[in-house]
């Protein structure tokens, strides 16, 4: 494992939620970088003494390369930590291309992504029969800009059940394209720091989730789910498990 880079999934925030995988690699790397402003401290909890910690928040793209470079040269494991799994808003892509280009091995260990773990804290499927069975991941654009396609105003066509980061400190403009095909009365939660032990959930609809938002104080670090999978009740139950549905390894009754 020495001189390579690892990136890992450092999950929602609960350090149990770490996998056994990126937990190994947390325990034995020598230098460990990671995203300080959303990962929680604690999944670092079993890092060594002597481990080079560094919060990449106040770094930019060229620093954090730089580090891994040397620490590399010098023969040393480095984990790069992201929250959630890196795939999802991680800004991998920019440090696997800057790793290539230097000629660094690196892996990558998936994580537990936040929208699992606000799914997890409203005790609801996100994929429910006859409800929805598509599930949407997306964010506004901010200073990121995204393509004219992908506008949330464009995907709430589907009205498939929605999951959007990065996206709470505009509530107000995230409703309103939301609107553009939803109803007033979907159902709408946002779950700050899911897995957290300050985790927070307001649930609302289209129309009131707004003002309760603004009245919650939650700013950032929050994950909006929207869809009927939230309101559902008397669900619909899937075929997976009706005694009266055959399948390979089951005979109707």
């Amino acid at each position: 494992m020495a001189g390579k880079v690892i990136f890992i999934g450092g999950g929602p925030g609960d350090p149990e939620l770490l996998t056994l995988k990126a937990y190994n690699i947390i325990k034995k790397a020598d230098v460990i970088i990671y995203a300080g402003s959303l990962v929680n401290r604690d999944v670092l909890n079993s890092a060594r003494d002597d481990c080079l910690i560094r919060n990449s928040a106040s770094m930019n793209l060229d620093e954090i390369l730089d580090l891994m470079e040397t620490s590399v040269a010098e023969d040393k494991l480095v984990a790069r930590v992201h929250t959630g799994d890196p795939a999802i808003y991680g800004a991998i892509g920019e440090q696997i291309e800057g790793l290539k280009s230097k000629n660094i091995d690196f892996d990558i260990i998936p994580g537990v992504s936040s929208f699992f773990a606000a799914a997890a804290a409203l005790e609801t499927e996100l994929t429910l029969p006859e409800v929805s069975q598509t599930v949407i991941i997306t964010r506004p654009e901010g200073r990121t800009p995204k393509p004219s396609k992908e506008a949330i105003s464009k995907l709430a066509e589907h009205e498939a059940t929605m999951c959007i980061f990065l996206g709470v400190h505009m509530i107000d403009d995230v409703v309103k394209d939301l609107l553009t095909h939803y109803t007033l009365e979907t159902p709408v939660a946002v779950v700050q720091k899911a897995s957290w032990p300050d985790e927070k959930i307001v649930k609302g609809t289209l129309e009131d989730i707004g003002v309760k938002v603004a009245e919650s104080g939650i700013k950032k670090t929050a994950m909006i789910v929207v869809g009927d999978v939230l309101g559902t009740e008397n669900i619909t139950p899937s075929k997976l498990y009706d005694r009266k549905f055959t399948h390979e390894y089951r005979t109707a009754q």
